[in-house]
């Protein structure tokens, strides 16, 4: 709104300076008063060209938005998973009815002893990918469900 009151301000200065100047007697303005007013239409013209061109200059873009992803775990070995740590969350005889269930169904081959392995993890990931539950893993609460389905 600034920039064209500004702009008309201009305009209309240049036609009333044009007006006079064609108005006026040919003889009443000499060689310095002409060369005068058309300095200071030259000025005014090329002060609102800069100024047209300070406000047609972009803005530097904003910084990159930076947007928070929740880190992915990774584990280091199977004894760092969720399914471990569950696993090792109940008693003895628990781990071994785990164990004992998982064999009965064919997931499992080694000893029941009771310990989280190589052997309880493969069987373990077998039987929640079977059963449509694989994603359960990802989580404590999950692994519990599985295991909770096991033994009781």
């Amino acid at each position: 709104m600034l920039l064209s009151l500004k702009s008309t301000a201009i305009a209309a200065t240049v036609a009333l300076s044009v007006a006079t100047l064609s108005a006026a007697p040919a003889m009443a303005w000499g060689k310095k008063e002409q060369g005068f007013a058309a300095g200071i239409v030259t000025a005014i013209i090329i002060d609102e060209l800069i100024d047209n061109n300070r406000a047609r200059k972009v803005a530097p873009p904003p910084p990159p938005r930076i947007v928070y992803q929740e880190p992915r775990v990774t584990y280091g070995s199977i004894y760092d998973t969720n399914a471990a740590q569950a696993f090792n969350s109940y008693s003895k005889h628990e781990r071994k009815a785990i164990q004992r269930s998982l064999r009965a169904q064919g997931y499992y081959r080694g000893g029941v002893d009771g310990s989280f392995g190589p052997g309880t993890y493969n069987a373990v990931v077998a039987y929640a990918r079977d059963a449509g539950a694989a994603g359960h893993l990802a989580s404590a609460g999950g692994a519990y469900a599985i295991y909770d389905g096991l033994i009781y």
